[in-house]
């Protein structure tokens, strides 16, 4: 499992004293390989902040439904006042996204997909949306075990 750091959030608290400042971090882990999970941490240090969000993302791993390369189908993801949309690509596009759903998608194994952020462009926004989005795919094989049918691929001429 790899982990990257997507933001770090600086508070601050005024006390009698002056200001004193606190840390979060959102972080974002996965195998890119279809696993991946997001977390956040919040301390008084920023290495602190980092550890706890690692930690914290490892409880929320998720396991995400890819299709070689790219994602199976066209799905938007929403989170409070963000909304993302996922459009499969094909091989050689690469991840058109901007840093906070790259670093989802990257680590959940995808290569090519293109994306489209809509309302708030918050970091801790398009990440939780972005993996709304994932969990909303399902393979193929899924699909036919929860209808309990084939599916015939249909090719377009």
């Amino acid at each position: 499992m790899e982990d990257t750091v997507v933001k770090i959030f600086r508070c601050s608290k005024v006390v009698k004293g002056g200001r004193r400042f606190s840390f979060a971090a959102l972080v974002v882990i996965g195998d890119h390989a279809g696993t991946v999970g997001v977390g956040y941490g919040k301390a008084n240090e920023v290495p602190l902040a980092v550890e706890k969000g690692i930690k914290d993302a490892k409880k929320t791993l998720h396991k995400i439904a890819l299709s070689r390369r790219t994602i199976p189908y066209q799905v938007q993801g929403k989170y409070r006042a963000t909304r993302i949309a996922l459009v499969p690509a094909s091989p050689g596009t690469g991840v058109i996204a901007g840093s906070s759903a790259r670093a989802v998608l990257e680590f959940a194994g995808v290569q090519d997909v293109l994306t489209k952020v809509y309302g708030s462009t918050s970091a801790k926004n398009v990440v939780k949306a972005t993996l709304n989005g994932l969990l909303k795919l399902r393979s193929k094989e899924m699909v036919e075990s929860l209808r309990g049918v084939k599916i015939e691929v249909i090719k377009r001429w």
